[in-house]
């Protein structure tokens, strides 16, 4: 072989791999780019072309100053793109960017706890009485609530959520957190509800799960959800640390209301870590998905046995799972879990057939509507089965029936929203300060837009009451003069 052909066939090998690079580099440019403008509404009206906006207009729109994406393609991490700034005044948002997770801890929280089962440190039927240590989970008499309720939300414990701790505040043990003792701002949490009868979301279960790490590793909790998932998973940027670190905090994105105003003090310290504790990037999010894909598929070497990873992803009450809303057959499912802290609004979902997915971080606290427009953009661009545009047909509300809906609604437990008049028509405000139109799509049935949120109306006289439905989620509200204290 001669030194001419010899040369040709090494730069033959070495330049195959590098065009591949070239390509695969290219086409994740091309989909960046279509995902960035290809951002539509969750429901749009029957005869009316979706819209398509960009990330940076509906940033700007929804008043958020900055999101982190990253996008799961065939089991790898195919991109990952910040935009925007941390604060005003601060750097500008990388894919490295910290941001609270809100209740993504909570799925997070769920795999520690299944690899303590798998370990048998923590039982998944048993009486969780039996493993907490000094306070005890109230439960009716004759009841008993197990490890599996309480991942799966059927566990009948009280307490939506948690507020978090505003700077300079006091900021109360878990202990103080599960008995409603100063200096908690929450309610005790207690099950008032018989177990396993019913869905029901609650951070105060996990903050139950919270206590019972701790008790059977006899290690704080942080530490614990270090070893067996962040460490194992390659989540090197996450963490569980409330406060986060003065150094860590300085480059974090920082907390934002509805308005694009910054949190006054900053983030809020969530002491309820299983709950809402997790500092963490979308990629770390998505390498946490890949955790749990590559244990759903068994895959050597994976954090969780197959057996153990298939009743994570097992659908039950509500669509969820041990942890994580689940849609989609077996071959192919879909798990989910959003985030919300003060100021800031995450989404996670991935696929365990396809390898697909997408994580979206924001600082605003509109995000949750930029999270799930960004979703949809990329569940088009790589040709996801779920995550699209539905459509509603909107029907004319009745004159009297729209003055007599105006008014204040409350959600026992969970907060309110107002129902106002706008033009002919009329309008929804969840969060103060921003509301949109509401349609109806039949006597009694409204939706909205920007959310896939339907709200049943019981108007028979003389109260005002219905339920408003949105994923698994299904609650009461009745008119604030109506609603019981």
């Amino acid at each position: 072989m001669t030194k001419a052909i010899r040369t040709a066939c090494i730069l033959a090998f070495v330049s195959a791999p590098a065009a591949a690079q070239h390509q695969q580099a290219a086409s994740a440019s091309a989909k960046t780019a279509e995902v960035e403008q290809g951002l539509t509404s969750a429901v749009v009206l029957v005869g009316t072309p979706p819209s398509r906006r960009t990330i940076a207009a509906e940033m700007s729109r929804l008043h958020v100053p900055g999101v982190s994406v990253a996008v799961l393609h065939d089991g790898t991490i195919e991109w990952s793109k910040g935009y925007g700034i941390t604060r005003e005044g601060g750097a500008p948002v990388t894919p490295d960017t910290l941001f609270q997770a809100g209740s993504i801890s909570k799925p997070v929280t769920a795999l520690a706890a299944l690899r303590l089962v798998e370990q048998r440190r923590l039982t998944l039927d048993a009486d969780v009485n039996e493993q907490l240590k000094g306070w005890k989970l109230p439960t009716p008499p004759g009841e008993h609530v197990t490890l599996r309720e309480l991942l799966s939300h059927t566990a009948g414990t009280t307490v939506h959520g948690f507020p978090g701790y505003a700077a300079g505040q006091p900021v109360p043990s878990v202990e103080d957190v599960l008995a409603g003792r100063a200096p908690a701002s929450t309610k005790p949490v207690v099950v008032d509800t018989p177990p396993g009868t019913a869905w029901r979301y609650s951070g105060g279960g996990y903050t139950v799960v919270q206590k019972m790490i701790g008790d059977v590793t006899g290690q704080p909790f942080a530490e614990v959800l270090r070893d067996e998932v962040l460490r194992p998973a390659g989540m090197t940027h996450s963490s569980f640390a409330q406060p986060l670190d003065a150094t860590l905090l300085a480059d974090a994105a920082w907390p934002h209301d509805g308005m694009g105003m910054p949190v006054m003090g900053g983030p809020h310290a969530y002491p309820e870590l299983a709950a809402a504790g997790l500092w963490s990037t979308p990629s770390d999010l998505l390498r946490y998905a890949i955790a749990v894909r590559d244990s759903a598929r068994g895959k050597a070497g994976a954090l969780l046995n197959q057996s153990l990873a298939t009743e994570m992803l097992m659908p039950g009450k509500g669509n969820y799972g041990l942890g994580l809303e689940v849609h989609g057959a077996p071959a192919n499912r879909d798990f989910s879990h959003g985030g919300s802290n003060e100021g800031y609004e995450n989404f996670l979902v991935a696929y365990t057939g396809s390898g697909d997915g997408v994580a979206v971080m924001t600082n605003g606290a509109q995000g949750a509507e930029l999270g799930l427009e960004i979703t949809r953009s990329v569940a088009a661009a790589y040709g996801w089965p779920s995550y699209r545009s539905i459509e509603r047909a909107s029907v004319p509300i009745p004159a009297a029936k729209r003055a007599r809906l105006i008014g204040n609604y409350a959600i026992p437990g969970l907060g309110s929203f107002s129902i106002t008049g706008e033009g002919a028509g009329l309008a929804l405000s969840l969060k103060e300060g921003v509301s949109e139109p509401l349609y109806a799509s039949a006597p009694d049935t409204y939706f909205i837009l920007s959310t896939d949120i339907v709200l049943h109306v019981s108007s028979s006289e003389p109260k005002i009451t219905g339920r408003l439905v949105t994923g698994p989620f299904d609650v009461p509200f009745a008119r604030e003069a109506d609603a019981k204290p």
